[in-house]
């Protein structure tokens, strides 16, 4: 068994930046070279292992099993997921439904700024909260491509979009995955998220609308904005503090999309803002329910398709032993000797589990793109055509996302990851305002707040603990810093550039979320410390999990 060093060079803060220069070859690559993503990504792979060799003495063997599980993580279930939702967008564009998903938009509001929060935020926020991993921002960012806006623009908007609802996303995964692991209850750290988000959540979409419109953007839309704002935080608040870490996300963004959408009906903004050159509305205000219905049938299909995939009851037929158990497959590394094991001897798992169906939202969008096919009668051939389209298009951005997930695996495997997470430890009661900064450093590196969680969950425990601080705090601030990561994350750049056909032009995009992202980080990590010194009375109390 190989143990990890978390201190290869002796010095923690020397080992850091020997664990930073991977992630600072990524950025070079993008930022610097113009290298396209699938370079970035294989150039920081070959570091990363040439690292994890030399400095961390990791064997070659571990490395490359490192490789595949991160590869095939990739792969699935994260490609798969983008492939289906990809696959079921173009479904819809094929069948001639997206022209009327487009009017129907129009005849809620011609204006751009509105549309991107009704699109990109709030119905980007329900997606989120059903099958996460990307998938939203793809099909958010491609409506808002149909919708007039040009695609750069689309893709770094709604990436924007998706902080606020990142931490709640896949029915709650990230929190309840991290609770489990560090051994307490998930209500408390749901609370807690909830109450740290309030700030984010109200003010991510004015900050949409200032980078379209400015100021005046703002006074032009303000009211139909505050109440898309208000209604999403309040309801984000209360379902995180009474309900748990499940629903905040599909509850709020139904509140809040239905309520913006009401007001609409009594309220309109005076001077249309637009991104192209239309200028004639007049064609989109008669639009008969039924016609309506069979356009978004498509995405209606999908939400029931993703209700039932969360269900128990599904679940447990997939379960160990009962009818469907063979849709379940675990890859192992028998050739290799021995395994990995941290710092505190916990073995570190190099098996691949795959499931084909129970766990795989990927599958659930698939299922929702065959009934389309039947509900809305799309001829075989131009199915076919949708799908074989949507291989050949994400054949690249798949490549990118598998690399991009390698190196996540070869920086957690090695414990490069641990080592940047322990560096932060050092800086004592100043650790409150790094906490979140841990997070979205995880959430960059692995493109998801459920493995930053994961990967530093336990750190941000007995840290604070040493410190005499909440454990709800820290364990809060990793997953709330991750949202904010998740807009410049590879993984979800990678995603956001196949879903709108800038495949290629990841550094632009990158360029794009990165000095608000860092903006975002600095603005939390500073509202941790406050409640860290200040407001420690909000912090719930933790409750151990019953084992």
């Amino acid at each position: 068994m190989w143990q990890q060093v978390v201190d290869p060079m002796g010095n923690i803060w020397l080992s850091a930046a020997v664990a930073f220069l991977p992630i600072l070859c990524f950025l070079f690559c993008l930022l610097v070279f113009k290298l396209k993503g699938y370079q970035a990504g294989f150039l920081t792979v070959v570091l990363a292992s040439i690292l994890a060799f030399f400095a961390y003495g990791m064997p070659f063997s571990l490395i490359g099993a490192s490789f595949v599980q991160g590869f095939a993580q990739g792969m699935w279930p994260i490609a798969w997921i983008i492939i289906a939702a990809i696959f079921l967008y173009k479904l819809s564009v094929k069948s001639g439904s997206f022209e009327v998903i487009k009017q129907s938009v129009m005849s809620i509001t011609p204006d751009h700024r509105i549309q991107v929060i009704l699109i990109g935020f709030c119905f980007g926020s329900f997606l989120e909260g059903a099958i996460g991993f990307g998938g939203p921002v793809a099909i958010t960012a491609a409506l808002l491509v149909g919708l007039g806006l040009k695609p750069l623009y689309a893709a770094g908007l709604c990436l924007i979009a998706n902080t606020a609802p990142v931490a709640f996303g896949a029915v709650g995964i990230p929190i309840i995955a991290m609770s489990n692991l560090v051994g307490v209850e998930q209500y408390a750290v749901s609370a807690m998220v909830g109450r740290m988000l309030v700030p984010l959540s109200l003010t991510v979409p004015f900050f949409i609308v200032f980078l379209m419109d400015g100021f005046k953007g703002i006074r032009e839309t303000f009211p139909a904005i505050f109440v898309a704002a208000v209604s999403f935080t309040a309801t984000q608040f209360v379902s995180s503090n009474y309900l748990g870490a499940e629903l905040p996300d599909i509850v709020s963004a139904i509140v809040s999309l239905a309520c913006t959408t009401l007001f609409l009906k009594f309220w309109s903004v005076k001077n249309v803002f637009r991104l192209d050159d239309v200028k004639d509305f007049s064609n989109h205000s008669q639009l008969e329910f039924g016609k309506i219905f069979k356009a978004w049938l498509p995405f209606i299909l999908l939400i029931l398709c993703i209700v039932v995939w969360t269900q128990p009851w599904f679940k447990a037929l997939f379960a160990k032993g009962a009818i469907f158990d063979y849709t379940q497959v675990t890859i192992a590394f028998n050739n290799i000797q021995g395994g990995i094991v941290d710092m505190n001897g916990k073995p570190i798992g190099l098996s691949l589990p795959i499931n084909f169906v129970a766990l795989q939202a990927g599958t659930a969008i698939l299922l929702a793109a065959f009934l389309t096919i039947f509900f809305l009668r799309i001829k075989a051939s131009d199915a076919s055509e949708c799908f074989w389209d949507t291989l050949k298009e994400m054949a690249i951005p798949c490549i990118t996302i598998g690399l991009v997930v390698a190196f996540a695996f070869i920086a957690k495997n090695s414990a490069m990851s641990a080592t940047l997470g322990y560096a932060f430890a050092q800086t004592g009661n100043a650790f409150a305002f790094f906490s979140p900064v841990i997070g979205w450093i995880g959430v960059f590196l692995t493109g998801s707040d459920t493995s930053a969680n994961l990967l530093f969950g336990p750190l941000q425990q007995v840290t604070a603990r040493e410190l005499g601080i909440g454990e709800a705090l820290f364990l809060a601030a990793n997953s709330v810093g991750g949202v904010v990561g998740k807009m410049i994350s590879p993984q979800s750049i990678a995603i956001a550039c196949a879903a709108v056909g800038l495949v290629g032009r990841e550094s632009d995009l990158f360029k794009f979320t990165l000095k608000y992202s860092v903006g975002f980080i600095i603005l939390i990590g500073i509202w941790t410390l406050i409640i860290a010194t200040f407001l420690s009375g909000i912090i719930p109390e933790i409750v151990p999990l019953a084992r």
